[in-house]
């Protein structure tokens, strides 16, 4: 049995940073999904973590790890297809690691993906974005943090990973006027922010506690805030939101949702979808053709320029003669339902016409 816990450790310590280069953010999220991965594996075979080897993990407990993930932790698809495809990275690197496991490697990364659908995204109003920056108190230091969350999480499109992994070297000759953001993929890009955005994000600097850790946003004790974390404050704001805006109530407002609101706005006051793309630091602009299929005016549009087709009207007119009608009820109700399917014996109705 091959040790699972240094083969992880030196997975994610050193061939992900430094032999693959790939971003922190990506190190995070394979960091959280065997996070997951771990515990339930020790909860199903009765083990301590530490105690766990690699043979432990075989198709068959990747698999029910799923399905716990996406009925258990109300997972979307897409997420268990994300957990998935960092599993399959590892696999990948156990194959020339360690030999003796390579046949394993093979039968977890032929583990299927998901299909998923492709659904419109959820996004909020100009409205609802309003009474959601507004929600947090402005007198409280919490409550002053949340706000310049929000505020830069929405203005600047982020995704959770970049909004709590900024530090003040991110903003240049530290101004608050732009934002230096590495996104996914190891996209840079530099955004201007809105004199709103810098107002709140100066009103948190102002508060913020001395302490070690470089990231902007910390939590209550000090420390850099978690995705955890900033979802249940977005969703606290939320239910405070939705008491001036009630159509909050019919939405599922994720931290992800701030970043389609932003998209779906900017599309609206500037019509065009590259932009969209370059605010958001998509790679390809076919990512971006989601928001093209959730905005409502582009479909309006594309009716008011189509037309419909001109059509003759009328009415439809019943027949008057009262011996008419009652034939007809009387023909409708005494064909038998083989006469109606058309499934009938052809030489029994022949025999009937001949009588």
């Amino acid at each position: 049995m091959t040790a699972l816990a240094p083969h992880l450790a030196a997975f994610l310590r050193d061939h992900l940073p430094r032999e693959r280069n790939v971003s922190p953010h990506t190190v995070t999220t394979y960091a959280n999904c065997f996070a997951l991965l771990v515990r339930f594996a020790a909860d199903r075979l009765k083990r301590r973590p530490t105690d766990l080897a690699i043979e432990d993990f075989d198709p068959g407990l990747i698999m029910a790890f799923l399905d716990h993930a996406e009925n258990a932790r109300k997972n979307s698809p897409r997420t268990r297809n994300a957990r998935l495809a960092a599993i399959r990275a590892f696999f990948r690197y156990i194959e020339y690691r360690v030999p003796a496991c390579l046949d394993l490697a093979l039968r977890v990364r032929a583990v299927p993906t998901k299909r998923t659908d492709t659904t419109l995204i959820d996004y909020m109003t100009r409205e609802e974005i309003t009474a959601l920056l507004d929600a947090p108190d402005p007198r409280s230091r919490l409550g002053t943090r949340d706000r310049a969350m929000l505020h830069l999480a929405y203005a600047g499109g982020l995704r959770v990973a970049e909004l709590l992994s900024l530090q003040m070297q991110d903003f240049p000759e530290r101004s608050l006027a732009t934002v230096h953001i590495i996104g996914k993929g190891r996209r840079e890009r530099v955004l201007p922010l809105w004199r709103e955005t810098q107002a709140v994000l100066r009103a948190w600097l102002a508060v913020r506690p001395e302490c070690q850790a470089p990231q902007i946003f910390l939590n209550a004790k000090g420390e850099p805030m978690t995705r955890d974390g900033f979802a249940f404050r977005l969703a606290t704001h939320v239910a405070t939101a939705a008491k001036k805006q009630p159509s909050l109530l019919r939405k599922r407002v994720t931290p992800h949702v701030l970043r389609h609101s932003c998209a779906m706005h900017t599309l609206a006051a500037t019509g065009d979808i590259r932009k969209v793309a370059l605010w958001l630091g998509h790679a390809s602009i076919q990512s971006t053709e989601a928001y093209l299929r959730a905005d409502p005016e582009e479909k309006l549009q594309i009716l008011s320029a189509h037309g419909s087709p001109m059509i003759k009207p009328g009415r439809f007119r019943p027949p008057a003669d009262p011996l008419i009608v009652m034939l007809e009820d009387i023909r409708s109700r005494s064909v038998s339902p083989p006469f109606k399917r058309g499934i009938y014996n052809k030489g029994r109705a022949k025999k009937c016409v001949d009588e």
